[in-house]
Formats: C-alpha cells, sequence, structure tokens
C-alpha cells in the first residue's frame, strides 16, 4: 500500500485581495456588456433585445449593466435547475 502526503499550502487571508479581484470581475463584465453592446449595431435582433433591457431596466429604476447581470443569473440558475431535476429522474 502506498501513502499519498497532501500538503496544503495556504496564505494568510487578505481582505484587500477579495476586493481588487471583485473590481477585476467587475471591469471584466462592464467590458463583455459593452462589446456586446458595440456589436448590435450588426445585429438588428440583439439591438431590440439590448433596447428591451434598457426599458425593463429603466421601469425597475437599476442600472443596465445590473438588469443584464439579473438576467444571465436567472438564466443560470434556471439552467442549473433543469440540469439538476433531469438527475433526479
Amino acid at each position: 500500500m502506498t501513502n499519498l502526503l497532501i500538503y496544503f499550502e495556504s496564505l494568510a487571508y487578505d481582505p484587500g485581495l477579495r476586493e481588487i479581484h471583485m473590481i477585476e470581475s467587475h471591469a471584466f463584465f462592464s467590458k463583455m456588456v459593452d462589446e456586446l453592446v458595440e456589436f448590435s449595431e450588426y445585429d438588428p435582433e440583439l439591438a431590440d433585445g439590448i433596447k428591451w433591457l434598457d426599458v425593463q431596466a429603466q421601469k425597475k429604476g437599476i442600472t443596465f449593466y445590473d438588469m443584464v447581470f439579473e438576467v444571465l443569473y436567472k438564466h443560470d440558475v434556471n439552467s442549473k435547475a433543469k440540469d439538476w431535476l433531469s438527475t433526479r429522474n
């Protein structure tokens, strides 16, 4: 029988690193949305969807970016729920 040794290296928790990661994630998301909006110039269906999202965001009193995040989050949750349900049957 062979023994397997696993060593875990852990740095001290630095709350500043979490904040930096969140800023980087936010910048990445914002850039992705901006590029999607730019690309909509060449895709009328995408442009219509973006206009609809903008109207919905205004109705809710949130930013366009928050609205896009909300839609993507709901889609991800629903997708995962469907996958989970399909494995339960």
